[in-house]
């Protein structure tokens, strides 16, 4: 494939972001630069630019004379990330409820449509449409360093929604659990959103860590 110019090194970063997150590059295995970089049409200079900068998004890491490898999942990354996205998530909710324009609430309503529909039938791009959503519910707050941190959180995040959708029956509780988020959000319920958002964001760390304790 080849890219089109606009940014090379944010395409790249995207492209390759999007491979690790999907869980199509493993975690067991050196990533092959030489192959990717052919794949993609480009030098493996832009390549490794790329790899570097995943490695400040905590995707990815650089292990002396063999590599770069994607980073493991873990019970300790998943407890941090999700008690900080607890910490944050659930009062800019609430603000972004109150400042949604009509135009940001029709934007988080087609997200939650795309959303639903992707998680329903369990397809790919579950976690960056679940990404997408929460992004889209965050961002009328107008604290932008905040939301900013936020999506950062999420981007370390969307390996363990993957992960946290494995067994059967999840994909229905989510879709239930954003549903009502969302409703709350429209009506402009602060008190509503904040609650169901920090409830949503606990009961998904609390099954992540049983199964990471069980090795699932």
């Amino acid at each position: 494939m080849s890219l089109i110019i606009r940014n090379l090194s944010d395409q790249l970063v995207d492209l390759v972001r999007e491979r690790v997150l999907s869980g199509r590059v493993p975690a067991d295995k050196a990533i092959r630069q030489d192959s990717l970089a052919a794949e993609l049409g480009i030098s493996k200079i832009p390549l490794r630019e790329a790899l570097f900068r995943l490695e400040q998004e905590g995707l990815v890491q650089l292990q002396a004379n063999r590599g770069f490898f994607v980073r493991p999942l873990s019970r300790a990354e998943a407890e941090e990330v999700y008690a900080l996205r607890m910490k944050l998530e659930p009062d800019v909710m609430a603000l972004a409820a109150q400042r949604a324009t009509e135009e940001e609430q029709a934007a988080a309503k087609a997200v939650f449509a795309t959303l639903y529909q992707a998680t329903d039938e369990g397809g790919d791009g579950v976690g960056a449409f679940n990404r997408a959503f929460h992004i889209a519910l965050m961002s009328p707050s107008g604290l932008n360093l905040t939301v900013d941190i936020l999506k950062r959180l999420h981007i370390l995040s969307e390996r363990y929604v993957r992960k946290h959708l494995e067994p059967l029956g999840r994909d229905e509780r989510a879709n239930e659990e954003h549903r009502q988020m969302l409703e709350a959000w429209l009506a402009r319920d602060a008190d509503g959103i904040r609650a169901l958002t920090e409830q949503h964001v606990k009961s998904t760390l609390d099954d992540l860590t049983h199964q990471l304790d069980a090795g699932g």
